[in-house]
């Protein structure tokens, strides 16, 4: 039994040509022509209302039920801006970022009938839903998971992939009691409307009218209708860990009875309804795909891109003048006047898409104004050569050719790996530590096209940070698919195997921008030790992204940030959002991280990449993983395109880099499943080495060049030894002092994520073993290479980074606050009068600043030099204290030494005259003190007191009584009223009197 719905009274707040045609099909539609009579459809059918009709118009947070009935459905995660115009119709554009609350009553379960009309459009093959029926998210063949009906409109599981999949479930005991309808393809090109009719037991899906799949069943729909007020969900599935859908829907329906496979045909949008459709939808995506880094086809001054295909329609492209747009997109930065040009995509629906653009006329300004130079910086200078916006030619001058390098007009790009984008500019000598920033003016000289402009940009040189040996270590994780956020831990000292969770073991970084998710977070130290940057996939799988969209829709992005101490974390662009370094091509930006390139001088940013063929993302052949680079000086700005790394034709993620010696050694994960060629297992880690960072790699080859490429020294490094498969290796030098490390001091910690097994274990090595591995001699197959027992490291770290820290790091992080003040100890010598006061550091680090000597109304600031600073105490002065005053960057502590006395300033001369021919000496004293001294003189012939007033000289007479004496000494002590003291020697020399 069918009960009719009584037809709909309520008018949709607009109909478009396919609404009309869906709703006036309730009789068969006639033309009168000249008093004939002839049908207009000729399998039109009498379509009952439906229960509900959802067309994409919505409300706030309601999707409306257009049908009369006022069944409206509640949306997630979607808002105002997950709503395009297709022409006159609406479409609901799913992102995997959500979905709609189906309310009760759209199917009861009276019986086994329903019918469920869905048009949808996508290119996402995933495990998502596009509607259910039923409710209750859980785990498979388990009973949180809820019974229901689904369909799928681009599956990615085995034997349905880029197929529509539609089942249904009802748990039976052990069984998880899912029966699949048989494949029967894909969705049609553009919009496609797919109509699932429940009939008794049998269960029939159409496509675009015709019928596709059948399945009978014994199931029942009253097991699947839920108690709870909803039916069910569009863009979303009830097995947990699915993503929620990628899709574009314009239209669908309820219906608690079966229709006809004439109702169905004649309920659904008709083909030139749909074609429309995507007509109009597919130009705005054609738009935002084609503009690139131009604000507008109204203002283009940079290559455009114009893809083969969107939305799974071919494009064909023809140009009104190739001269200036090329068909390829290419646009011509020669000419002198704002062009027009018309650019035409034929579609392979029939269709043309128009785009008027206008290119305007290079102006060399333009690119003068798009440079941006830090006012302060600790690193090398971005000096572009070639302008941002026209391609200008730039060059650059220096004021201080010693303090920022000019552009080198001999520089000549190396035969092996990437080119300096910056010719040789921008190479920054900083001042020592102590020594203060110093200002550079730096002009920039750019020509294009006949035109000549310049720029100046004043820059300030900050000086080298602080030194200090490392004492320490500190790490970055997320911690699983489900917890995307960037934690943090330390050692308790200089043992890398004692870490423990910091911040109270919440979470450092969470996001709020772009996907939502950070995984992957690598710290990178800078050249100088001063600065450290992170860097992050942007990737939230927690948040519905399946795997499949995360590789082919992923972010273009990476999440950047800088900090001095790792507590403090600042956005190096200053945004609350990534830094898009990838190309419109590329499928995802997994596990960036960077080391420092000693020939290029830049930091190389490496990252893992699909690359498809142009960025509609539609082709299906040749998407493994592949490792891409880009080039920065700042973390600020990067080098575009990215260049190709590694690609070998197998899958390959998650590179990282020492160097030792002039080789650099890179571990990465071979992510094909098996073999790849000389990589022996999949889903684990080899080793290779270059003296080039960025030499390509086209293969995997012991007997490799190394000077020219990679040469792989070792392959299935980890699997045999912890059992597991592993990725986001990592590998970090001990530091002096660390029990670990080994006699020589070349200690290396190596670490494998064993991703399904807990995360981090590590290998303790060398960089000796590292650096001798060979085919014949391999690392991981000597008896030394054994997996540490478990511990010591952070609890469940996934793919994270290690680094060294010095030890007011290493307390900031401990303590979660900012860095204290280092203690300091000044010391204080005396020789004669000069007075020297020696500074350190209580972590045995640099110290720079100022010591100011003071006694009594004295006073005299020093710089410091090597950690010591003197001066010449002036006559008078008795006790000096030395006190080092710190320096402006307040990271050492002042402190203050004991205090020195000077005695009292006199000198003693000695003379002999001859007396009635005996000798008689006369020892003279002078005071150059402030205070009168009381003067004892001893020697040979007897002992005098004088008392010697401040600035004279007093005498005292010794008779001899011989006529000849032998030279002989004579000691001159000394007290003032103030308690000071003087004790001397002076020499009286032989005489005889004649």
């Amino acid at each position: 039994m069918r009960p009719q719905s009584p037809p709909s009274t309520r008018v949709p707040r607009r109909r478009s040509a396919r609404r009309a045609v869906a709703a006036s099909v309730a009789t068969a539609l006639a033309v009168s022509v000249m008093g004939l009579t002839a049908p207009l459809a000729a399998n039109a059918a009498a379509v009952p209302a439906p229960s509900a009709h959802y067309d994409m118009s919505h409300s706030g947070t309601s999707l409306l039920d257009v049908s009369g009935n006022g069944r409206n459905a509640t949306l997630s995660g979607l808002a105002d801006g997950s709503f395009a115009k297709a022409g006159a119709d609406d479409v609901l554009r799913f992102r995997a970022d959500g979905y709609a609350s189906l309310p009760k009553g759209l199917v009861t379960g009276t019986d086994n009938d329903f019918t469920v009309e869905y048009t949808v459009s996508t290119q996402t093959s995933a495990n998502h839903f596009g509607w259910v029926i039923g409710d209750g998210v859980g785990p498979w063949n388990t009973t949180t998971l809820g019974n229901h009906i689904f369909l799928s409109p681009r599956s990615s599981q085995s034997g349905y992939t880029n197929q529509v999949l539609a089942a249904i479930r009802v748990k039976n005991g052990t069984d998880n009691g899912e029966s699949r309808m048989p494949a029967g393809g894909g969705l049609n090109p553009g919009f496609t409307t797919l109509t699932m009719v429940g009939s008794g037991n049998t269960l029939t899906l159409y496509r675009d009218g015709s019928v596709i799949s059948t399945l009978t069943h014994t199931r029942s729909l009253s097991s699947i209708i839920p108690a709870g007020n909803v039916l069910g969900y569009l863009g979303r599935s009830l097995y947990q860990g699915d993503s929620l859908l990628r899709a574009d829907v314009s239209d669908v329906k309820f219906w608690d009875v079966a229709l006809t496979g004439e109702e169905v045909t004649a309920s659904m949008p008709t083909a030139a309804d749909k074609t429309a459709a995507t007509a109009a939808l597919l130009r705005g995506d054609v738009l935002a795909n084609m503009l690139g880094a131009n604000p507008s086809l109204d203002a283009v001054s940079s290559n455009l891109t114009l893809p083969a295909s969107v939305n799974g329609v071919t494009l064909t492209w023809a140009t009104s003048n190739s001269a200036v747009i090329s068909t390829t997109g290419v646009v011509s930065r020669a000419i002198a006047a704002n062009t027009p040009v018309t650019l035409t995509a034929t579609t392979s629906l029939g269709s043309t898409l128009t785009f008027d653009a206008t290119v305007l006329a290079p102006n060399v300004s333009a690119d003068l104004d798009a440079i941006r130079l830090a006012a302060r910086t600790t690193e090398h200078l971005p000096l572009a050569t070639k302008g941002a916006v026209n391609g200008a030619a730039i060059t650059w001058t220096s004021s201080d050719p010693e303090l920022v390098t000019p552009t080198d007009a001999a520089y000549t790009a190396p035969a092996v790996g990437a080119a300096d984008p910056f010719r040789g500019g921008g190479l920054v000598e900083r001042p020592a530590y102590g020594e203060g920033d110093v200002e550079v003016t730096l002009t920039a000289h750019a020509t294009l096209n006949g035109q000549t402009a310049e720029r100046t940009f004043e820059v300030a040189v900050a000086e080298e940070g602080r030194w200090a040996p490392d004492a320490g270590y500190a790490s970055a994780y997320f911690k699983s698919d489900g917890d995307e956020k960037i934690y943090q831990a330390a050692t308790s000292g200089n043992d890398f195997f004692t870490f423990s969770p910091v911040n109270g073991g919440n979470a450092v970084i969470t996001s709020t921008a772009d996907t939502k998710g950070l995984r992957d977070p690598y710290i990178l130290r800078s050249k100088d030790g001063d600065k450290y940057y992170m860097v992050a996939t942007d990737l939230c799988i927690s948040c519905g992204t399946g795997w499949g969209p995360a590789q082919s829709n992923g972010s273009l992005k990476i999440e950047v940030w800088e900090s001095t101490d790792l507590v403090h974390w600042d956005r190096t662009n200053g945004q609350n959002t990534g830094i898009t370094i990838n190309q419109p091509a590329a499928g995802m930006t997994w596990a960036p991280e960077a080391y420092w390139d000693d020939e290029l001088q830049s930091y190389v940013v490496f990252f893992a990449s699909r690359l498809y063929s142009d960025a509609s993302h539609t082709n299906s052949d040749k998407l493994y993983a592949r490792m891409f680079y880009v080039l920065t000086r700042d973390f600020q700005t990067f080098t575009y395109p990215p260049a190709t790394w590694q690609d070998t034709g197998y899958a390959r993620i998650d590179s990282t880099v020492t160097k030792i010696g002039d080789y650099y050694y890179r571990f990465t994960k071979n992510e094909e499943s098996g073999a790849a060629g000389t990589l022996e297992a999949g889903k684990d880690i080899f080793l290779e080495r270059s003296k080039v960072l960025t030499a390509p790699t086209t293969q995997s080859s012991w007997t490799a060049d190394p000077n020219t490429t990679w040469q792989l020294t070792d392959t299935r490094m980890t699997s045999l030894e912890t059992g597991q498969s592993g990725e986001g290796p990592e590998v970090i030098k001990l530091n002096a002092g660390d029990p670990n490390n080994n006699a020589a001091g070349d200690g290396y910690v190596f670490l494998v994520d064993n991703y399904s097994a807990g995360g981090y274990r590590a290998f303790v090595t060398s960089e000796g073993a590292i650096a001798s591995s060979q085919q014949s001699n391999r690392l991981s197959q000597r008896a030394e290479w054994v997996v540490r027992a478990p511990g010591g490291l952070p609890a469940s770290p996934r793919h994270g980074a290690f680094v060294s820290v010095t030890q007011t790091v290493l307390d900031a992080m401990h303590d979660w606050t900012d860095v204290a003040a280092v203690g300091s100890t000044t010391e204080l010598t005396a020789a004669g009068r000069t007075a020297t006061a020696a500074v350190a550091a209580d972590d045995d680090g640099d110290v720079v600043g100022t010591v100011t000597f003071a006694g009594g109304s004295w006073s005299e600031t020093v710089d410091l030099e090597d950690g010591s600073a003197s001066v010449t105490v002036p006559a008078g002065v008795g006790s000096v204290t030395a006190t080092y005053d710190g320096y402006t960057d307040g990271l050492v502590s002042p402190s203050t030494s004991s205090a020195v006395t000077f005695g009292l300033e006199l000198t003693a001369t000695a003379t002999t005259r001859c007396v009635a021919g005996k000798i008689t000496e006369i020892v003279s004293v002078t005071n150059a003190d402030d205070v009168a001294a009381t003067v004892t003189i001893t020697g040979t012939y007897g002992m005098k007191t004088v008392t010697v007033a401040a600035g004279k000289t007093a005498s005292a007479s010794f008779a001899t009584r011989a006529a000849s004496i032998a030279a002989h000494p004579v000691t001159i002590t000394a007290q003032s009223a103030d308690g000071r003291s003087h004790t001397s020697t002076v020499s009286v020399a032989a005489a005889t009197c004649q």
